[in-house]
């Protein structure tokens, strides 16, 4: 925990030219950036298992017509299908998983008073009239949803919620251009489970947005920048 927040505060240093008091705020963007630059190759990774898994859904279809009425000769069936074509169904979750050790060190960094037996330094930098480690609620009760702190926490907010908004668009996008998910064999019935995926996922990005509400600004930061990074990423690998 002390070796990263050396690490943001080594980063503020170098960024303080450009950005003075805003420039731990700068590097936690920074840090995001090149978080999300390390995991691109994944985000690529995951893109072409999506095309490859949309590629199969008319051999799947046949799966599901032959051995509908017996789910577990079909899952087999299924896990042998992308086993021979080397696609793996869990490709799109290797990008926010291996963020989540990024964001779990930088939330501790910036909810905790003291850090190996020291003062944290770092709660004394802003993001303009915000504390990097207060939350929204905290301006709100200090200064109002007017004040200073407040201001920027919505501004955050207004930021997330357009990323958001966008983000839900392209997903929709995708999944209209995806083949309908097939009737099980015989019962005339979507599958359950991926139907139900299907009407979660545009709203996803909607989450980020309450996460932001309730975390430390600098953890807003790291969302607010990753979850812009991922529109941009995905308008470009599935557009």
């Amino acid at each position: 925990m002390a070796a990263f927040a050396a690490l943001v505060e080594h980063l503020a240093d170098l960024l303080q030219p450009l950005f003075g008091a805003s420039a731990a705020a700068a590097a936690v963007v920074l840090f995001t950036a090149l978080v999300r630059l390390l995991v691109h190759p994944l985000s690529r990774a995951a893109a072409r298992g999506q095309k490859a898994r949309a590629a199969l859904q008319p051999r799947i279809a046949e799966l599901r017509r032959r051995h509908g009425r017996d789910p577990e000769r079909f899952q087999r069936a299924l896990l042998e299908l992308h086993a021979a074509e080397k696609v793996s169904p869990l490709s799109g979750c290797l990008p926010g998983l291996c963020q989540l050790p990024a964001f779990f060190l930088l939330y501790q960094v910036f909810s905790r008073s003291s850090i190996g037996g020291e003062a944290n330094a770092l709660l004394s930098h802003r993001l303009f009239a915000a504390p990097l480690g207060g939350r929204w609620a905290d301006a709100l009760a200090e200064g109002g949803p007017a004040g200073g702190a407040g201001l920027v926490h919505a501004g955050l907010l207004a930021v997330v919620a357009v990323v958001a908004l966008a983000g839900y668009r392209l997903t929709r996008r995708t999944m209209d251009r995806q083949p309908p998910v097939p009737a099980a064999a015989g019962d005339g019935e979507r599958v359950p489970g991926l139907a139900a995926v299907g009407r979660i996922m545009p709203f996803m990005s909607f989450f980020t947005l309450v996460t932001v509400a309730f975390v430390p600004l600098a953890a807003g930061l790291y969302l607010a920048t990753s979850a812009a990074w991922s529109t941009v990423e995905r308008a470009v690998l599935y557009g």
